[in-house]
């Protein structure tokens, strides 16, 4: 008889996955906070702007280990979990592509939703569309897997590297004021409409037809290692897997350290940026995945990390929220603060939100089995309300 879909039971659950997701949530509110309280990300100008030494080690710290660290994580993660999806219902002789294209088509649902009417910085939309590639690649052999995701990665950093090297001296941060101010009176000070045409100004300047060359080779790319490390199946069994990982942990690491701090060490130059985060941003969020599942290992480092599970159990619901919260903190339909933050209280505000979101993940979890917007997710997808509140207020 034909099983019926459904999604993972929480005995199914890898918690290290859970955990390596909710790292995932940190690092990209780590990132999105700047993003989210100014313009200068975006339009340039953030040293000048905030011109202290402190701001620029933060800003420093920042870059080396959560830019292009984290979305590219997420990438992976997300790879990850659609292959594990796909082999799921493959086991219960269930056609993975109505069920897939429908968790794909309700992403998109809801990036739309928070790339237009919150920020214009989701990457839920990105995911959703560019998902959608993947069923090109849920079949193919891993050597495929794997040579197509070196192949995109290499396509992407070396030849514009290249070209940039080659007109270095003629490089200079492009910081345009005018767009700036607009940017600062619109979310300052501007109405709800105002802020919503220019958020949506500000998603079509970031997603313009000449930037999807390197949105398409920065993201696909690691949800084809995602789907790679699914079918090795290293993070299913990694006790069986150790050398492998600790080998690739090793590895990845020392490419994190050459290509994210490495710069550093010679005036962090403007023509290596994209190598530095396609190659250094690759790695390190491989070597962060790695890390968490060898922590897992130990008895010391599971009760280190296992309360990010809590987060990355609800990591939709979760990042939602911190853009929620980051509109009302900083436009003018909320405190205003819009241009007012600068990096060291953007770090602090992160932290202290992001503990608050593991506790109340953790208590919410205790009385639900999903978040609230993953219970949407999934309901919709399979086509059925799924229970949402235990039977026992408990959660480990």
């Amino acid at each position: 008889m034909k099983s019926s879909a459904s999604p993972l039971s929480e005995s199914e659950r890898l918690s290290w996955i859970d955990a390596a997701r909710g790292l995932a949530i940190l690092g990209i509110f780590m990132v999105n906070v700047p993003a989210f309280n100014a313009p200068y990300f975006l339009y340039g100008g953030a040293e000048e702007y905030w011109p202290s030494p402190l701001s620029h080690t933060v800003q420093a710290i920042i870059d080396i280990f959560f830019q292009a660290s984290f979305y590219t994580l997420f990438s992976f993660m997300f790879g990850f979990g659609m292959q594990m999806m796909k082999e799921r219902l493959d086991e219960k002789n269930i056609d993975y592509r109505p069920v897939i294209f429908r968790r794909l088509l309700i992403l998109i649902g809801f990036g739309l939703i928070h790339a237009f009417l919150i920020w214009h910085g989701d990457i839920l939309l990105s995911y959703g569309v560019l998902g959608m590639v993947l069923f090109v690649f849920f079949n193919a052999s891993k050597g495929t897997l794997l040579t197509m995701a070196y192949a995109m990665l290499a396509f992407l950093v070396f030849p514009y590297t290249f070209a940039l090297y080659m007109f270095r001296d003629q490089l200079q941060g492009i910081v345009d004021r005018p767009l700036i101010q607009e940017a600062i009176a619109n979310y300052g000070q501007g109405t709800l409409l105002e802020i919503w045409q220019q958020n949506a100004n500000d998603w079509y300047y970031a997603n313009q037809p000449g930037n999807l060359y390197f949105l398409i080779l920065s993201l696909v790319p690691m949800f084809l290692l995602g789907l790679y490390v699914c079918k090795k199946r290293w993070l299913h069994e990694p006790e069986k897997h150790l050398s492998s990982i600790k080998r690739v942990w090793v590895m990845t690491g020392a490419l994190f350290l050459v290509f994210k701090v490495g710069p550093y060490l010679f005036g962090n130059p403007e023509w290596f940026q994209l190598m530095q985060d396609g190659i250094g941003g690759s790695a390190s969020a491989i070597f962060y995945v790695l890390s968490i599942t060898l922590l897992f290992r130990t008895e010391f480092g599971s009760r280190l990390v296992h309360p990010l599970t809590w987060v990355g159990r609800m990591s939709l619901s979760n990042y939602i929220f911190q853009s929620l919260f980051s509109f009302v903190l900083f436009y003018s339909v909320g405190f205003g603060l819009y241009a007012q933050v600068p990096p060291v209280w953007s770090m602090i505000i992160v932290i202290v939100v992001f503990a608050l979101q593991v506790l109340a993940s953790k208590a919410w979890l205790a009385r639900y089995r999903y978040g609230p917007l993953e219970w949407v997710w999934r309901s919709l997808t399979y086509r059925k309300k799924q229970p949402l509140k235990r039977t026992q207020t408990a959660v480990s």
